[in-house]
């Protein structure tokens, strides 16, 4: 395929215009025209990138990709090498944020909701179509140890729970990666308890303070499914080969 047909497709199937972001969305870096092989992952990162290289891949498609708002607009030390070595293979560098966290198919929160068994889900922010927290329930009540446990059997990772006080948690929001700060809105409705990638020291008097259970389960361990769903998707729909790579991230 094309590289920029695909773009195409992709800009569509996650409607990237809807979304004021923090970095571009869609392909960010233009290698070979003809894609037809393609690595995933979480972060371009170095690693990702030489794994891309080493295996002749055509293209990469990940969630957090370059040219973020804030940095240094400069190519020099780490970015420089990053990019020279997409160009010099001639690999494309498809990126997706926000639009792959909110899909409500193929999303970050979606995935995450399915392999805790999350039902009901809706937008956290109901105003908001757009919103990048969601809640839902538990077909059951659990506990808050029990819920650390299916966290933990699910992520293959540890969460850091901060206790909220609640017997029971029958109601839950999420947001993975780093969606802390979200934890205020789904207090003040009285949601049981709130999921997401990464902790600030704010957060643990907000969870105390206002009764909700807070799980810091991993910035890169909530956030490696959106991608691999969209890479189950591009290889029914489009035929291509994708191969999802783990880099192992302990944030």
């Amino acid at each position: 395929m094309k590289n920029k047909k695909l773009a195409n497709k992709l800009d569509q199937l996650l409607e990237i215009h809807q979304f004021k972001d923090y970095c571009p969305n869609g392909l960010q870096i233009e290698g070979k025209e003809e894609v037809q092989k393609i690595i995933l992952g979480v972060t371009a990162n170095q690693a990702l990138i030489d794994i891309a290289v080493a295996q002749k891949a055509d293209a990469i498609l990940v969630h957090h990709g370059f040219f973020w708002r804030g940095e240094s607009e400069n190519i020099v030390g780490m970015k420089y090498k990053r990019i020279k070595a997409l160009i010099e293979n001639g690999i494309n560098l498809y990126a997706y944020h926000l639009p792959l966290d909110v899909h409500s198919e193929l999303g970050n929160n979606t995935q995450l909701a399915k392999l805790l068994g999350i039902t009901d889900r809706r937008p956290l922010e109901p105003w908001n179509k757009r919103s990048v927290g969601r809640v839902g329930k538990f077909s059951e009540a659990l506990t808050g140890d029990q819920l650390s446990a299916r966290i933990e059997r699910a992520l293959q990772r540890s969460p850091l729970h901060i206790d909220g006080g609640k017997s029971e948690i029958k109601t839950v929001a999420w947001c993975t990666g780093g969606g802390q700060d979200l934890i205020t809105i789904a207090a003040e409705q009285g949601i049981d308890a709130f999921i997401s990638g990464e902790i600030s020291e704010r957060t643990v008097h907000i969870a105390r303070e206002m009764g909700i259970h807070y799980y810091a389960a991993g910035h890169h361990a909530t956030e490696r499914y959106g991608v691999q769903a969209l890479g189950e998707w591009l290889h029914k729909e489009l035929d291509l080969e994708v191969t999802f790579i783990d880099i192992d991230n302990p944030v």
